[in-house]
């Protein structure tokens, strides 16, 4: 049964933090943003694939890697309230850098297959720490 409750996790939060997007108000359009900074139709082709991917991951790895991957998908789902709904860059980057110490941590747990799996979402969450950092600092 560990092993489907992941996956069912992984929709949640997608869910939920899609929820907090969905009404991206002029706060953001008015920020500085880093000079990578993609089009909003990126994201919206990236994580889907992204959470395909962590689906597949959770549910061949969930006895090895259970605890740490929900953590990590609490600090997922709630980045984007912490950013697009309560404005708040600041603690959102020091949120994805935490995620990013899970994931790396989940990363070692997995074997060669899954590793190939997980390896975009710690490139994109890192590619993402700098789209964060540049609107900290920047603003």
């Amino acid at each position: 049964m560990q092993k489907f409750i992941l996956p069912i996790l992984v929709l949640v939060t997608f869910a939920a933090g899609s929820l907090s997007s969905t009404q991206i108000d002029s706060w953001y359009f008015s920020l500085n943003k880093a000079p990578l900074n993609p089009p909003g139709y990126v994201f919206g082709i990236v994580w889907p694939i992204l959470y395909l991917l962590m689906v597949i991951v959770g549910y061949l790895n969930s006895n090895k890697i259970f605890k740490p991957f929900v953590i990590q998908l609490f600090l997922n789902g709630i980045w984007s309230w912490l950013f697009f709904a309560w404005h708040l860059p600041l603690v959102a980057l020091f949120d994805i850098l935490l995620l990013i110490g899970v994931n790396v941590y989940i990363f070692r747990k997995l074997g060669t297959g899954s590793k190939l799996m997980h390896a975009p979402y710690l490139i994109w969450l890192s590619f993402a720490t700098y789209l964060n950092a540049g609107i900290v600092f920047l603003n």
